[in-house]
């Protein structure tokens, strides 16, 4: 399998056979049932639908409930994500884990950002704000000047101002896997991947 669904438990540090630190994030991958298996004489395309977690009985609709049960799964996933494949397909009930990742290969990791609220210029974009002495007054975190005079009379479209900062969709490329442990299903990622500690995140291979 190219993916692999997981949820982000945190950072720590490993020692590599030369006992160099190596900074890891470390995955809860999986297991995820196969849900769906899409095929290009069907769909149009090839690709396999998995699950992670489980959602409360009483909170699943009909078509979620019988969606799952057609897997042969006991509740619904929490979570639903399709990955594209060429070949070796696993089957619709089969389970997904870590083994199909190996150490030192590459991987992307998708996840969204921490929520940061409506934020300045100066946490947001970097700005170095305005000077802190000589008669300033109430300016040093201010965003300055954000137009032009006369001409053209109006702010540019996609000036950098205060606003909604996080909480969006990120991916990080090139990630080296430093470690696999497949018995607790733990996939250790070679640096920072976007998201909070419990957040959901995709990783795929490269």
């Amino acid at each position: 399998m190219s993916g692999i669904i997981g949820r982000k438990l945190g950072m720590t540090q490993i020692f590599d056979e030369a006992g160099t630190v190596v900074p890891v994030t470390v995955i809860q991958a999986g297991p995820c049932p196969v849900v769906q298996v899409r095929t290009a004489e069907r769909d149009g395309y090839n690709a396999v639908q998995l699950g992670f977690g489980a959602q409360k009985d009483v909170r699943v609709n009909n078509a979620e409930k019988g969606h799952a049960t057609k897997a042969g799964l006991d509740a619904a996933p929490a979570v639903l994500k399709e990955f594209r494949f060429e070949e070796n397909a696993p089957e619709v009930g089969g389970t997904v884990t870590v083994e199909g990742f190996e150490r030192g290969g590459r991987v992307k990791v998708t996840g969204v950002t921490k929520g940061r609220g409506f934020q300045g210029v100066v946490k947001r974009h970097g700005f170095g704000g305005g000077r802190a002495s000589h008669g300033a007054t109430r300016v040093h975190r201010a965003p300055g000047s954000i137009g032009a005079g006369t001409n053209p009379s109006r702010v540019i479209k996609g000036k950098r101002m205060p606003g909604h900062m996080g909480d969006a969709q990120q991916t990080v490329r090139n990630l080296l896997v430093a470690k696999i442990d497949a018995e607790r299903n733990l996939l250790y990622v070679r640096g920072a991947v976007p998201g909070p500690v419990n957040g959901v995140v995709f990783i795929q291979k490269q």
